[in-house]
């Protein structure tokens, strides 16, 4: 882990990434209206749905001892910000969600992305 980037900052880079991620996938999908993309990614992107992806890949085991580690690292950090749409503690987890997704592309993992990516469409049935 660097340690010359806090647990926000890997969440900063990790909010960018998924969301790119989320975008991507319902482009790729097929002739759906930009709005309709928008509407359909917070389905992905809110808190509350962030939290509810992570609580499946605790309970599943989902995640390696070195990622729970960096997951509760970013969860625990101390935000100066408040969520619009979510509970504080939705929000934390959420925040350690991205921290995750942050430190694993900051440290070129992306096979593994593709593999959280595989598990969130999964869980959602898609």
């Amino acid at each position: 882990m660097n340690q010359d980037i806090s647990a926000l900052e890997y969440a900063l880079i990790g909010d960018a990434v998924y969301a790119l991620q989320v975008k991507e996938y319902l482009v790729l999908k097929g002739n759906i209206p930009v709005n309709k993309i928008t509407e359909k990614s917070k389905e992905y992107l809110s808190a509350v749905n962030q939290a509810t992806f992570m609580h499946k890949m605790l309970e599943e085991k989902f995640l390696s001892e070195e990622e729970e580690d960096i997951y509760k690292w970013g969860r625990n950090s101390h935000t100066h910000s408040k969520a619009k749409n979510a509970d504080a503690v939705s929000y934390q987890v959420a925040t350690g969600f991205e921290c995750l997704y942050g430190y694993l592309y900051l440290n070129n993992n992306k096979e593994r992305l593709i593999q959280f990516w595989d598990f969130i469409r999964t869980f959602k049935g898609e």
